[in-house]
């Protein structure tokens, strides 16, 4: 599932590419996670403005209303001055003046969705719940400490949740944990201050580096330009069940938690 640190990158891959270009036409396959929520033909003349990001949503903001996307499990963006004819998993085309950006999405959960603006009723509920962005200004150690010691679970868990702060999927949440010395099954509310704060930085350090190694390629993800990325070859502890530990030599242990694969040094995440 592309996270965030992939969603950014493909944000970058295209953002400038796209800006101020005029949509030309819309093309939509076969029905995605949610509808579009108007008329394609309605996107018809309107101009790009900007391309950011909130979470793994991506906000495409035209000169009148707002494109939310979404990977969802599968899902990648390829923008280009040409592409060839949409094939079966090629469910959204926005045709633009300096190129298309089409979504492809083998599963189907992924999403395009256009809102008036970001006050919308359906932006505030799929945007409202999300926490801190990390890689912002926004994301204060104060805030973080404080979110914390209120909840009573498993620290890996939490991190997975997004409501505090967002786009520490999986792979990000093991190499986070190893990076602050923390044990994935830790009590988040027992991490002590300095804790916390080796943890915020590890979240800071993690997920950059992630975004200037174009993110991770496990199975098919690539950029709007079909580059795959590089972090997973950097990782300390994920998929590496067994294998020894680069810092002290043990062997990295895998667990499951909430059904999702973790994986940690037993020596160097003492508790």
């Amino acid at each position: 599932m592309p996270e965030l640190p992939e969603v950014e990158v493909t944000r970058l891959s295209f953002c400038q590419l796209i800006r101020d270009a005029l949509v030309l036409d819309v093309r939509v396959g076969k029905s995605l996670r949610w509808p579009l929520g108007c008329e394609p033909s309605r996107l018809v003349g309107r101009e790009v403005r900007t391309v950011g990001r909130r979470g793994k949503y991506l906000l495409v903001q035209l000169d009148a209303g707002v494109l939310l996307l979404h990977l969802g499990m599968s899902g990648s963006l390829r923008f280009a001055s040409e592409l060839p004819a949409p094939g079966a998993h090629d469910h959204f085309d926005l045709v633009t003046t300096k190129g298309v950006l089409r979504l492809n999405d083998p599963r189907r959960f992924g999403a395009v969705v256009f809102v008036p603006d970001l006050a919308d009723p359906t932006a505030k509920k799929l945007l409202g719940s999300l926490g801190m962005e990390p890689l912002s200004d926004e994301f204060d150690t104060g805030r973080f400490l404080l979110e914390l010691r209120q909840r009573g679970t498993n620290i890996k868990q939490v991190l997975l949740a997004g409501n505090i702060v967002v786009g520490v999927g999986n792979i990000y949440a093991s190499e986070v944990l190893f990076r602050a010395g923390i044990r994935p099954t830790a009590n988040a509310s027992s991490l002590s201050k300095p804790r916390v704060l080796r943890l915020h930085a590890a979240i800071c350090e993690v997920l950059k580096r992630a975004v200037d190694r174009g993110g991770s390629t496990l199975r098919d993800f690539s950029n709007a330009h079909g580059q795959a990325g590089h972090f997973q070859l950097d990782a300390m502890v994920y998929g590496r069940a067994a294998e020894p530990c680069k810092v002290c030599g043990a062997a990295i242990k895998m667990i499951w938690q909430g059904q999702r694969s973790t994986f940690y040094c037993p020596v160097c995440q003492k508790r």
